[in-house]
């Protein structure tokens, strides 16, 4: 079965939301203009209930079918990125250094034309919850909202979510059981030294050599100390220090990525990082001080959920994937999928898409239906009308 044909009949207003929204990006949980376009669509949509101001900006829409029935939540997320805008397009972001980069954009359309749909057929038992979250990119905004208590106050029991991903055909929907995005975790190393001038190193202490000597180190956890099947990735991305070249620095920083999937895997990580910023600073006779924060967990779907949700999909589209497969990347709908089982579709946006988080990047609006009569189905299929 394609797009659902009222679904079809209105995507060019889905259009003008996504790209009213486009040119109107909000950053982390600062999403008030955003929330209350959504609000206002919601109204005019007729949802019995919206609910706002969670995790400050966030909101959750109630839509009550025809019958009794559990409560299923779909969650889109709404903020955006601090980038340049560099499409050209009509509909070009109005905010300079702020865009959406990663087409929150067209997931918060995707779930406003399933509500408009819905809100119209009720074609379903029980209650759907939309979930429209702020500060999906920084600050684990779908975290907050579930510790706000969204699962329980609403009665949630199962949350689907989709993403574009650009590079794969338009309309191709993909999934797996299992883990299939990695919890991200971020490392910062403060070095404090003895500085001086650079024609008397014996004179100093000098935290540059030490941070070359920890980042050496470092490279060396996933190809020495960690199982080669169990899967790794530790990137170190910043080294500051100096400022002249005649200067030996007293100061240097190194921050740097941690991305797994085992709990263990990550313990090794940060102990493994504790003792080489240790030793190295005892070698070199330097103070260093290591932060590790962790962030958003592995997103891991439900297995059963997972495989509904890839039998949802073969109605919208005859191009589904369904396999085990693991990105590095990382999500904070994995909060929600702690809470509650449920599944993270990917949604191919075009293989000519420029990538996510690129200035050249715009959501394909062609998909937007697409992934609307996805949200539907779900929901038509998980609570049918007895």
């Amino acid at each position: 079965m394609p797009v659902i044909n009222r679904i079809a009949g209105f995507a060019d207003d889905m259009v003008g939301w996504r790209r009213h929204l486009h040119q109107h990006p909000e950053l982390g949980f600062d999403c008030y203009q955003t929330a209350a376009f959504v609000a206002e669509r919601l109204r005019e949509f007729g949802v019995d209930e919206i609910h706002e101001g969670i995790a400050k900006t966030g909101l959750v829409a109630l839509i009550k079918g025809k019958g009794d029935g559990g409560v299923i939540g779909l969650r889109a997320d709404m903020d955006a990125l601090p980038i340049e805008e560099a499409t050209g397009a009509d509909h070009a972001s109005t905010i300079p250094g702020k865009m959406h980069a990663c087409g929150h954009d067209g997931h918060t359309t995707m779930l406003l034309g399933a509500a408009k749909y819905l809100a119209e057929t009720r074609n379903f038992s029980g209650t759907v919850a939309l979930i429209f979250q702020p500060a999906e990119e920084d600050g684990g905004g779908g975290g907050v909202m579930v510790d706000e208590g969204i699962m329980d106050r609403f009665g949630i029991e199962q949350v689907y979510a989709i993403h574009n991903v650009p590079g794969f055909p338009a309309g191709m929907f993909m999934t797996g059981p299992g883990p299939v995005l990695a919890a991200v975790d971020t490392f910062h190393i403060h070095i404090k030294g003895i500085g001086g001038h650079a024609a008397n190193p014996h004179e100093t202490r000098d935290p540059i050599v030490c941070a070359v000597a920890m980042v050496q180190a470092i490279n060396t956890i996933v190809s020495r100390n960690i199982y080669a099947r169990d899967e790794l990735v530790v990137s170190v991305t910043q080294i500051h220090a100096g400022s002249a070249e005649n200067v030996i620095a007293d100061k240097a920083y190194i921050n740097g990525t941690v991305r797994t999937f085992d709990p263990k895997v990550q313990d090794q990580v940060e102990g493994r990082l504790t003792e080489i910023v240790a030793g190295q600073a005892a070698a070199f006779g330097v103070e260093a001080r290591l932060e590790y924060d962790r962030h958003y967990p592995a997103t891991v779907n439900d297995i059963a959920k997972s495989e509904f949700a890839a039998e949802v999909a073969r109605d919208v589209s005859d191009q589904v994937i369904y396999q085990e497969g693991r990105e590095m990347g990382a999500e904070d709908f994995s909060y929600m999928l702690q809470a509650r089982p449920g599944a993270f579709m990917m949604l191919g946006q075009g293989e000519d898409s420029a990538g996510l988080h690129q200035p050249e990047y715009d959501f394909n609006d062609d998909v937007a239906p697409i992934g609307a009569s996805y949200f539907v189905r779900l929901v038509e299929r998980a609570q049918p009308l007895r």
